[in-house]
């Protein structure tokens, strides 16, 4: 099927879909500029590098729950999901048309049209509304291996996540994390606890207006060619600088540091970003941190929650675990500790709203952040001193 690329009203390219939405091969190009950071140099557009940005904005084949999602509609893939909402997503302003049937951006886009909750339930497990699903939604699109579902609350686009089991801790990190990030005055987006399906999710409103794109690190370093004695982390402080983002640096030990205090196990290059204009293609900054969840041993049992040695704790970023990126960190002078008085306090009592961590557990949590301050500390004192 022949669709055209766009970037919110503007086309952009020519493309074929095949019947599993792959792309298989590419037509006029329009507006080059509008492309996709990293699908292009040169020469032209990399159909390879095209292809691969697109089936990221598919649901992991990995999620939990969607098998049964596509078994129910018939699908063998979660990448058949996004040609069915022509790719439209509520994290930047790409989405596909029918070349011979285009359609108003403004008339079907999810940021200000209305959207059926049928994907996002069914990944749920409650199963569709109607015989019929509207197969039309943001869900399509959201990426993540935790069942979540977007939701128009009071007029607001709202991202609710799952947690996992044993411990179903993840939501409540969401809310500690930002809480934290808030008191050291760090960018972060934040979070709340929403009731769902009689689970306790963790909630938050999109950061992503109908004007502005989020841009994945990793997306942003697929623009540029790293020399072969950079590191990873200096090559991408350098992309970020090229694109003019001159504060890159602080932004990312900022998150590092946040990272150590709740010993966040998953930091990788598409949870963490930049922002750009839409219109404009003009960079904005970096985005607020989202995505904790996974952190303060959420899956672990408390013989393993070691606050003092994270050794056992493996982060697919950079270095081995969240001490060792803390080494990246070069100036901590922005960092005030006492902000974080009382936090443990704050986080016994958060933890103890929930119905699935026992007072031991609660307890052993709070201690733990205690002491991960203490140290951070340190370190932050000792590195000064040097």
């Amino acid at each position: 099927m022949l669709n055209t690329l766009m970037h919110r009203d503007v086309p952009v390219m020519e493309l074929e879909l095949d019947e599993y939405s792959n792309i298989i091969s590419l037509g006029r190009i329009h507006h080059a500029e509008h492309l996709p950071l990293g699908t292009y140099n040169k020469i032209g557009v990399e159909r390879k590098a095209l292809n691969r940005w697109w089936t990221k904005r598919s649901i992991p084949a990995s999620r939990k729950g969607i098998r049964d999602v596509l078994e129910e509609l018939e699908l063998s893939s979660p990448q058949e999901l996004i040609e069915k909402c022509f790719g439209l997503s509520l994290s930047d302003q790409y989405w596909i048309s029918p070349t011979d049937q285009p359609l108003d951006w403004h008339r079907v886009n999810f940021f200000e049209n209305a959207f059926s909750e049928d994907i996002g339930n069914i990944l749920f497990g409650k199963g569709r509304s109607s015989d019929s699903a509207s197969l039309v939604s943001p869900d399509n699109t959201a990426n993540g291996n935790l069942k979540k579902k977007w939701k128009i609350i009071d007029g607001k686009r709202v991202l609710l996540k799952d947690s996992s089991a044993p411990y179903r801790q993840e939501a409540y990190n969401e809310v500690l994390a930002s809480e934290i990030a808030k008191r050291l005055g760090i960018s972060r987006v934040p979070y709340t606890l929403i009731p769902e399906h009689g689970e306790i999710c963790s909630g938050c409103e999109d950061f992503i207006t109908p004007e502005t794109d989020l841009v994945a690190a990793a997306q942003v370093m697929s623009a540029f060619k790293k020399r072969n004695e950079q590191s990873e982390y200096e090559f991408y402080i350098e992309c970020c600088e090229t694109l003019g983002i001159t504060d890159a640096r602080k932004k990312l030990e900022q998150m590092l540091v946040l990272d150590y205090l709740i010993v966040n196990e998953d930091r990788h290059l598409n949870n963490f970003g930049l922002i750009r204009n839409a219109v404009t293609l003009e960079w904005i900054g970096t985005a607020p941190l989202y995505d904790n969840g996974n952190s303060m041993w959420f899956n672990r049992v408390i013989g393993e929650m070691h606050a003092d040695d994270d050794s056992n704790i493996k982060t697919p970023l950079w270095k081995k675990n969240p001490t060792e990126n803390l080494t990246l960190v070069t100036d901590f002078s922005w960092l005030d500790l006492s902000a974080l008085d009382g936090i443990e306090d704050y986080a016994r009592e958060l933890y103890g709203k929930s119905e699935y961590l026992e007072p031991v557990r609660v307890e052993t949590l709070a201690n733990a952040l205690r002491t991960r301050i203490e140290l951070l500390g340190d370190i932050a004192c000792g590195r000064t001193l040097h």
